[in-house]
């Protein structure tokens, strides 16, 4: 069975707030160098709609767990 690829936002904080970078699937975002601190859009919601965004290491926890 094929497995739903989450799309996500990728943003970067510039004094405190998000600032968009560019779409991509949840997979793509966890293999962004470690040094670029970036923030997603939660994954259950809408990329792109949403202004819920959780860190690198949450939405890894997030696709874990949905591959299960």
């Amino acid at each position: 069975m094929d497995k739903l690829t989450k799309i996500v936002e990728v943003a970067v904080t510039s004094d405190g707030d998000p600032i968009p970078v560019g779409l991509m699937s949840a997979e793509q975002a966890l293999e962004l160098p470690e040094d670029i601190e970036i923030l997603v859009s939660h994954p259950d919601h809408e990329a792109g709609a949403t202004d819920i965004f959780i860190s690198k290491d949450e939405l890894a926890g997030h696709v874990t767990s949905a591959e299960s």
